[in-house]
């Protein structure tokens, strides 16, 4: 019931942007290779453990590549121990100081996320390019609406998609120049016309990887429907090829968004996809809280499966026959669950939450036996 079948439904195909790839340690993005998503961490650098700890809630929900902040050298001196320890790899965000890059490199980061042109002249420009060759780090070209050169700004009147390409495009030959290839970029800002404006330019304009993101999109809610249309709008088109939704809020919360948005778009489709109504007063059982509680319950759950809860028989049987696992409410606190599509057998109110738990638990384990059997061990993705 997982299955996307590109000849039966094109209208649901995506033409990615072509793009060259490059390495961030040992995950590949860009050239075809699946969209990553990342978030960064915002404790306190040089707290190494505090750091590894949010580092280890992010990978148990998914998250492919993590950005770490090196302000000073104390956190450049923790990243070594930060680097050792975590199991996706490490991005080392630098503002300004170049020897905080050079630290960072040495220290084992898989990528410096750095604005060539605020590192300095040409020649600290080259250092840290000749660090990044030496230690085998990408770099992440980090443009932002929100700190514009002055000569941009003075150029345009206003940040806008020209000064942010313009200066995307600067920032790139200073790394061209030192004969460095492997970058990607990301042009952000917090005005969603904005930001995806200055996207499809870029995209049109340069080869490398793109790194998605609205930046200082704002809280939980907000901050998730304003990435959702900017990062959706962009992907839907077939641009970007890493993603980081920021929001004000912890950074696990960042993975589920990111995740959450490509499963709309059908690009990654890692865990269960739930699809529920919002309920109403034909509802057999409460949805809302029913809905919550197996989202709380099954984020352990990596495998692609689907799952629909619906209160009613309305629409209920006919989303049940398009998901793996489907529940629908009943009178008398009795409802209809669905295998494959198929009704199979009721359920009584009280064993509801636990009994839905055990079969997506079996249906994930059946689905991973049948991948791993047809040499697709990789059956969490």
């Amino acid at each position: 019931m997982s299955d996307h079948n590109p000849g039966l439904r094109p209208w649901r195909d995506i033409a990615r942007r072509q793009s060259r790839q490059i390495m961030v340690g040992n995950v590949p993005v860009g050239g075809g290779a699946p969209v990553t998503v990342q978030t960064m961490t915002n404790t306190p650098t040089f707290d190494a453990k505090a750091t590894i700890d949010q580092i280890r809630r992010c990978e148990e929900v998914g998250v492919d590549i993590i950005r770490v902040s090196c302000p000073d050298e104390e956190s450049t001196a923790a990243l070594k121990q930060i680097v050792r320890a975590a199991r996706v790899p490490i991005v080392a965000d630098i503002h300004f100081h170049y020897k905080r890059a050079l630290e960072a490199a040495d220290a084992g980061a898989a990528c410096l996320r750095i604005n060539p042109g605020n590192i300095g002249s040409e020649a600290r420009v080259k250092e840290v390019v000749d660090a990044a060759k030496a230690n085998g780090c990408s770099i992440r070209i980090g443009v932002n609406a929100g700190s514009l050169e002055k000569d941009l700004l003075e150029k345009y009147g206003e940040p806008c998609p020209e000064a942010l390409v313009e200066s995307a495009l600067d920032h790139i030959k200073l790394l061209q120049d030192q004969d460095f290839h492997d970058y990607k970029v990301a042009v952000k800002a917090s005005d969603v016309f904005l930001a995806v404006a200055a996207y499809m330019q870029l995209a049109e304009a340069v080869d490398c990887p793109l790194h998605l993101g609205i930046t200082e999109a704002g809280g939980l809610i907000g901050g998730t429907v304003k990435s959702a249309i900017g990062i959706g709008n962009l992907l839907w088109a077939g641009i970007g090829d890493t993603i980081r939704v920021s929001l004000s809020a912890e950074p696990e919360e960042e993975v589920r968004v990111g995740y959450e948005i490509l499963k709309s778009l059908g690009i990654r489709t890692r865990g269960v996809k739930v699809i529920s109504c919002p309920s109403c007063a034909r509802q057999g059982f409460d949805v809302i809280r029913t809905v919550q509680a197996l989202e709380e319950r099954l984020q352990h759950i990596h495998t692609p499966l689907s799952l629909s809860v619906l209160g009613c028989v309305v629409n209920g049987p006919g989303e049940a026959r398009e998901t793996d696992i489907g529940l629908t409410g009943g009178g008398a606190g009795k409802h209809m669950v669905y295998l494959s599509g198929v009704t199979d057998h009721t359920v009584q109110d009280e064993d509801m939450i636990e009994h839905i738990v055990k079969l997506v638990e079996a249906k994930a384990a059946e689905i991973e036996a049948d991948m791993t059997d047809a040499g697709h061990p990789e059956a969490a993705e």
